[in-house]
């Protein structure tokens, strides 16, 4: 993950989101429930290091400077994959509802990554026409990055924690 291999923030974060849906293509076709479950995890996993990046440095430096209502509507966005993240890590392919989850996951990024890349009005459009230094951002989310996914590797991230949807349980 050289600094060079993304011109700046959104150049990493858009090669996060295909990152993410050439691992929503791999689950469709495959086949037996160990790759699933592999994939999954690296889905989820993907899902979260991205989402903790947006949260932490890109969403909070371009509050106030885009529209408020986009970023708000971001960060619930984020809570519902969390929710879906936490419910499929804990669980296994052949658990109730396991495919259907996922597939309702990735129409949920998909639809989250179609209005971060709008053109024009997108967020990142909005982002780049907005009083931020991208390339320091970029730098910051690599470093970010570099650290959970090491933290990955060492004993596994925390379960997702959602920031704007209050989980009401009964």
């Amino acid at each position: 993950m050289a600094k060079k291999e993304f011109t700046d923030a959104i150049a990493l974060l858009k090669a996060d989101h295909r990152t993410v849906e050439e691992l929503f293509e791999k689950f469709e076709k495959a086949k037996d429930d160990s790759a699933k479950q592999k994939l999954c995890h690296q889905i989820c996993v993907e899902l979260k290091i991205h989402t903790m990046l947006e949260e932490e440095i890109f969403y909070p430096a371009l509050r106030g400077k885009i529209d408020d209502d986009l970023l708000d509507e971001a960060y619930v966005e984020h809570d519902g994959a969390k929710v879906l993240i936490n419910d499929l890590e804990s669980s296994a392919p052949d658990a109730d509802f396991y495919d259907a989850k996922v597939s309702v996951l990735s129409e949920e990024i998909e639809h989250h990554v179609k209005e971060e890349e709008m053109p024009s009005e997108g967020m990142f459009a909005q982002a780049r026409a907005a009083d931020v230094d991208l390339v320091a951002m970029r730098d910051q989310m690599l470093a970010r990055k570099e650290e959970l996914m090491v933290q990955e590797e060492q004993g596994g991230l925390p379960m997702a924690k959602p920031t704007a949807v209050n989980l009401v349980t009964a």
